[in-house]
């Protein structure tokens, strides 16, 4: 049985006027993949932001409810975000590289955070590059200007950035959704080899993606947590007809 990692207590999110998500529970399991599914503005990509704060970043937003990591509240006055956002990393649905090189997009995040030393930073960089299975494509050209890489190397590459500073949790919000279909066999056979070191919460449209992937899946419809459970048995028996009605097609 693997432990609690992230646990979401009645979590309501508004957009000024507009509620988004309604009394969202949930718990997210270290070491296992979760995937979040459900039809366009479900509120699916609202509960991903939530976790690690990043709504806030939008004039009106406000949250209630609390998040627990590690069994620490992250909603709270005094929580340190900055530190927070190290802990949870987020991989975006269009990769996200700086305009500056390869070794640069890595060493970006542990410079932030005060690792000045030449030698430590390029071990950082190619132990990340290595975890997001690219170091064997580019370790030649790490000075090369990182745009010039094709878009599933660009997406592996923000993963590995996201590594690079040593994080807990890892979003995802739909990150294979503007890849090719083996960049997005690379993409999900990586975050397969993650979760044996990272807890991993994933966006995607793709049921088949999420079939493939998690162990957990959750199904959203109208800002609400419609169900919750183990993969298999969400797709092969959905306690809900919403979700089978989804899951089969018949709507969204």
């Amino acid at each position: 049985m693997s432990q609690l990692k992230l646990k979401s207590e009645n979590i309501k999110v508004f957009y000024k006027d507009f509620q988004a998500l309604y009394d969202v529970n949930m718990d997210i399991e270290e070491n296992r993949v979760t995937a979040l599914i459900g039809p366009s503005g479900c509120g699916k990509s609202t509960f991903l932001r939530t976790i690690n704060r990043l709504n806030e970043l939008i004039e009106g937003t406000r949250t209630e409810g609390q998040i627990y990591l590690d069994e620490q509240p992250i909603y709270e006055k005094d929580r340190d975000v900055v530190e927070l956002r190290k802990k949870v990393g987020m991989v975006f649905q269009k990769p996200s590289v700086f305009p500056m090189s390869i070794y640069e997009n890595v060493a970006y995040g542990p410079r932030i955070h005060g690792i000045k030393d030449r030698k430590r930073l390029s071990e950082i960089v190619e132990r990340s590059l290595k975890a997001a299975n690219l170091w064997n494509e580019i370790s030649d050209r790490l000075n090369s200007p990182a745009a010039r890489l094709s878009g599933g190397q660009q997406q592996r590459l923000v993963i590995a950035r996201v590594l690079a500073v040593e994080p807990e949790v890892i979003l995802m919000d739909e990150p294979a959704s503007a890849l090719d279909p083996i960049s997005t066999s690379r993409l999900e056979d990586l975050i397969v080899e993650l979760k044996k070191k990272y807890t991993i919460v994933i966006v995607t449209h793709n049921m088949q993606q999420a079939a493939r992937i998690s162990d957990y899946t959750g199904f959203f419809l109208n800002g609400q947590l419609v169900e919750f459970s183990s993969t298999d048995e969400l797709f092969v028996n959905p306690r809900d007809k919403r979700t089978e009605d989804y899951i089969t097609g018949r709507f969204g």
